[in-house]
């Protein structure tokens, strides 16, 4: 009887630890595919969303390139804001003019900023529309 007991112990500890190692490995499994999930529709609507910016080619032959940029809610909660990495290969003075278009190629938003950077630097700029510039999805903002 002892050694039924003692073999029956054996059997339920092996069958809990087997139970356990298949739960966590499903579990495991799970939460990598829940994470690929979500990963790939944060990446979807990323890319619903993203606004694009078209450099001038004149600011181009002045040296200016854009880097990252991400457009940000103000106090009302319009997206009026476009924080912006500017680089400058070469001394620049002059005023950058943004003008915002639809989807149909509308312009609804014009900003100027005067940028005034050496050659070789770059930094982040703010560019502030009007309150009533609400940037939406897929938009173009154009930079002269």
């Amino acid at each position: 009887m002892k050694k039924l007991l003692g073999l029956l112990l054996i059997i339920t500890v092996f069958s809990c630890e087997k139970a356990k190692e298949t739960v966590n490995k499903s579990g495991k499994a799970m939460g990598e595919t829940a994470t690929e999930f979500i990963d790939g529709v944060a990446e979807g609507v990323d890319g619903t969303l993203d606004s694009k910016i078209i450099l001038s080619d004149s600011l181009k032959e002045k040296g200016i390139n854009i880097g990252k940029y991400r457009i940000e809610k103000d106090s009302v909660g319009n997206n009026n804001m476009l924080v912006i990495y500017i680089i400058t290969e070469k001394d620049f003075n002059d005023v950058l003019t943004f003008k915002v278009f639809d989807k149909k190629n509308i312009e609804y938003g014009r900003q100027t900023i005067e940028l005034n950077s050496k050659g070789g630097k770059a930094a982040y700029y703010d560019v502030i529309f009007d309150k009533r510039t609400d940037i939406e999805s897929k938009s173009i903002i154009k930079v002269d």
